[in-house]
């Protein structure tokens, strides 16, 4: 490893120049650590073999420093904990579960998590691989949007990092753009997610360490079930949110808004976004109509009728963008080649026609729409194969089943206005306990 003389940091063996002060770098072990007066850890040795070099960023968590394997003669991030926050059991906990989870994750696109230690000032550290780049939080601050290639490759090689969690029955439950980190390539990004500490662990025998009832997750990015604090969510719930990611970054906005927390939710348990190609007009990069469809299967109220996993919601936006191939191709295709096939077919797609309005939204108000539909298709066929005998009584139809409500209008409005209220009330006890 070789650091910078002047701000410290460590930079691979192959590097010339700091680029943030200019200067020609040197070996690591022959540069000074720079104390701080106003953090004792910089400088320490931890456990015997991280050398603390600088703070990389302070978060509600915990404070992050850059350090030196003074065993492997590597860069690591370490993460620390607050001292209020290391004095809440639970709080540790998931800190630590983080760790074991790390263990049994892929990590081509996840960030290897290598250690979890006590510190000599009562705190708890977790040791991770050091990540050169930026968040995507950061990038859509400064760019607003992402290019359609970019975005993308992006979503690619996030769908086959939660797919192998999923696989595992580990769910993330905080997706969002500071989650989502991007290691700049000649051929794109390479993405990780960071933070496993909010996992839930869908296994029989897995350790429960959230109170029945609360939320966890940014409300920006939570699917319904989550905002109410279900149990029952799965890994569909990640589908919503790399669904609402991939919304803000090709068009620059959150699919559901609001001025408090509650409002979001709320937002997000009554409402549909708006299309993302009306969202995008006038933006850097147009976004298509087919794309419309793609995400609002995403964002489907009722998890069981939603995009069944990340891979396929991947797949999905290539195809609305006029790819061929799957999200696997995608994760590593130079970003360059996949943005000439998508400009070879965005005129074309600029011009497919927007799809037409849904339904009513209290006749879809749980996503149930698409499920209902299945079922008029399946009596429709069993009604052709056997047509009802001359004089005889008509078809059946599923209004006629015992336990099931009928179609007319006369409950649909009903059955909405009550499920917005327990719906309203549902959100603000939940968000009142999160």
């Amino acid at each position: 490893m070789k650091a910078c003389p002047v701000c410290g940091r460590l930079y691979p063996e192959d590097s010339g120049f700091c680029p943030a002060d200019g200067q020609q770098l040197t070996s690591a072990t022959q540069v000074p650590v720079l104390t701080d007066s106003q953090d004792a850890r910089i400088g320490q040795l931890l456990c015997q073999r991280y050398q603390i070099r600088r703070v990389v960023a302070d978060g509600g968590m915990g404070r992050v420093y850059e350090a030196l394997d003074m065993h492997q003669r590597r860069a690591l991030a370490i993460k620390v904990l607050h001292p209020d926050i290391a004095a809440d059991d639970v709080a540790v906990q998931r800190f630590k579960r983080e760790f074991l989870v790390s263990q049994e994750l892929p990590h081509a696109h996840i960030v290897e998590v290598l250690d979890f230690q006590p510190t000599p000032d009562g705190s708890y550290a977790l040791v991770m691989e050091f990540l050169y780049g930026e968040e995507l939080r950061s990038t859509l601050k400064r760019e607003g949007v992402l290019s359609p290639a970019r975005a993308v490759r992006l979503l690619s090689q996030v769908a086959i990092g939660l797919d192998g969690a999923h696989q595992k029955r580990l769910v993330h439950r905080d997706l969002k753009p500071d989650n989502l980190f991007l290691c700049q390539t000649p051929d794109g990004d390479i993405a990780k997610i960071l933070d496993f500490g909010s996992v839930k662990d869908k296994a029989d025998n897995a350790k429960k360490l959230t109170v029945m009832g609360t939320t966890i997750g940014s409300p920006y990015y939570m699917a319904p079930e989550q905002a109410q604090g279900l149990d029952t969510l799965d890994h569909r719930a990640d589908v919503w949110a790399l669904g609402a990611i991939a919304y803000e970054a090709l068009t620059g906005q959150v699919p559901f808004n609001g001025p408090t927390g509650p409002a979001i939710l709320l937002q997000i348990l009554t409402k549909e976004p708006d299309p993302p190609s009306e969202v995008g007009k006038g933006k850097r990069y147009p976004v298509p109509p087919t794309l419309d469809r793609v995400l609002a299967n995403a964002f489907k109220k009722n998890a069981s009728v939603r995009t069944e996993s990340v891979g396929k919601l991947a797949d999905a936006v290539g195809a609305a963008y006029g790819l061929t191939g799957t999200h696997a191709d995608w994760a590593q295709l130079p970003e360059q080649e996949l943005a000439r096939q998508i400009d070879a077919k965005l005129p074309e797609l600029m011009r497919a026609p927007v799809p037409a309005e849904g339904a009513d939204a209290s006749q879809d108000f749980f996503g149930e729409q698409d499920a209902l539909g299945a079922m008029d298709q399946a009596f429709a066929a069993s009604n052709a194969a056997a047509p009802p005998a001359a004089g005889g009584p008509p078809a059946s139809t599923y209004d006629d089943i015992p336990g099931l409500p009928t179609r007319s209008a006369g409950w649909v409005l009903p059955v909405a206005i009550g499920g917005s209220v327990l719906v309203i009330s549902v959100v603000v006890a939940a968000w009142l306990l999160f």
